[in-house]
Formats: C-alpha cells, structure tokens, sequence
C-alpha cells in the first residue's frame, strides 16, 4: 500500500481527534489499520507526523583518513584498493573493507580503470622530444608543405584487433555466440603504408608477402621493394625539395635503407626514440 503524504497524515491525526475510529481512518486513505496507530503514535510521542531523523550506519573512516587513502592513490595509482584497505584501521578497531576504500576513491573522483599501454618513455626520450618540439617550434608554414609523411598500419580482417566485450548471463562464458575465435596465429590481416603532404597523397600500398613467424612482417627489404622503389623515389625525383618522414620502425632505420635514401640525395626528418 502507498504511504501517506504529509497532507494526509495531517488530515488522518485531525480526524483522530475528532474521535473518528482508527479503522474508520483506514478505510478513508485505503491504508493498513497499523499505518493509523503508527502515526498516532509517533505524534503522541513527538507532537509531530514527520519521520524521525536517520542518522544511517556510522562511518569506519575519518575525513582524515578518507584524504589519506585519496592521496596514497593519486601517488601510487597502480596500488589495489585492497592493498590500501589493509593498511587502514577503521573506527570499529579493524582494518576496513575493500570496497570501503573504493567507495572513499568513487567520491572523490578516482575509478579502477585499465590502464593505457605505452613504450617505456626515459629521461633522455622525453629531453630528444623536447628539444625536437623546440626545434620545429617556429617552422612556418612554407616549410611543413614541404614535408611527406609516412606511416605503416596493420589491419584485422576477421576479428577486433583491440579488447571487445560481450553481455552475456552468468554461465554463459564460453557459450558459442558470447566467444570470440582467434587464430593461434593471430589470424588474417593486411599491412598498409601510405603517406601525405601538402595537396599530395601516396598510397595506400598494401605490403605482399607477409604471413606468420619470424621473417614474414615488414623487413628492411620489403620496405625497399614495395614502397621505397615504387613509390617514394619517384615522387622525390619530381619534387627535390621536400623532406621525408618516418618514424624509427626497424625497416627504416636498417643500414641497407638509410644507404638507399641517401645515394638517392632525399633528406629525411629527424625523429626521436620511442616517438608516436
């Protein structure tokens, strides 16, 4: 049955006092005879028919201890919040509950996410990036058209080449359709290269003759083969003063592909270690 309003309630007392009958009270609102004797009584007793005030289960931690948890995560992000729950003493003398520190990290903003990938970025990379911004800093526009860059990409054919997820029931892991098939191998899928510039585009060139194990991706002589020969010494044949870009993928940086470029006078664009 619903609860009374505070409209009601009122009205409900008023005609007690009026010495209706409780049950006939009842029949008026559609409630539970109980409901009148509840609220008679909670307005003999306080003189009022609004609910009393709920204080709820007290907390274990203290506002200090609250900002310690906060500020043991923001500096140690990578610490569980279990971890982080033995180490505080609660109110009630014991360590407290993992999912109290969870909640005490929710509030203050910090949620349990996966964490991004990423090379393993030095002091001396983050120096060479710096000084490679501050180099290119005050570049105008005339001399970035001037530039072609260049990128290599792996496509899947059959399946999502990052995490997906499924709603599926409890139980139902390894039903067929909440599964998803891969390949030992990692299955089927195509390397592209292609590069741009200033009101220029080249490629997409799809790489032939890849395939699984050791040997088989992009090597130094594929890259000449298949991109170098075909497409880029052409293009710089026809526009000399451009400079090219690629980033220090093996391919690029072999002996036998550096001699290349330089025997062909191209001038290529300094790139830092470990740069995206």
């Amino acid at each position: 049955m619903p609860r009374l309003t505070s409209a009601e309630g009122e009205r409900a007392i008023g005609r007690l006092e009026a010495l209706d009958t409780p049950k006939a009270v009842d029949a008026t609102f559609q409630c539970h005879i109980s409901t009148i004797y509840r609220l008679l009584q909670r307005f003999v007793i306080t003189g009022s028919i609004a609910d009393a005030e709920r204080i709820g289960r007290l907390r274990v931690t203290t506002p200090r201890q609250d900002r310690h948890i906060f500020r043991s995560h923001v500096a140690h992000p990578f610490t569980t919040a279990a971890e982080t729950a033995r180490t505080v003493i609660g109110t009630h003398q014991a360590p407290i509950f993992r999912q109290t520190a969870s909640r005490r990290l929710r509030f203050r903003g910090l949620w349990n996410c996966r964490p991004a990938k990423g090379p393993v970025i030095t002091v001396r990379h983050r120096q060479a990036r710096l000084h490679w911004a501050q180099g290119h800093l005050n570049g105008n526009n005339v001399r970035w058209q001037n530039v072609l860059f260049s990128d290599e990409s792996r496509v899947c054919i059959d399946h999502a080449d990052g995490r997906v997820r499924v709603w599926r029931r409890s139980g139902y892991r390894y039903a067929d359709n909440c599964v998803v098939e891969n390949n030992a191998w990692g299955g089927p899928s195509l390397m592209l290269w292609g590069a741009i510039g200033h009101n220029q585009v080249l490629g997409p060139v799809i790489f032939q003759g890849l395939g699984p194990g050791p040997g088989n991706g992009v090597t130094a002589q594929r890259y000449m083969d298949q991109v170098l020969h075909p497409h880029v010494l052409p293009f710089f044949q026809a526009h000399g003063n451009w400079v090219f870009q690629h980033d220090n993928a093996r391919p690029h940086t072999a002996r036998a592909t550096q001699d290349l470029l330089h025997r062909s006078g191209i001038h290529m664009m300094p790139w830092p270690a470990l740069s995206p």
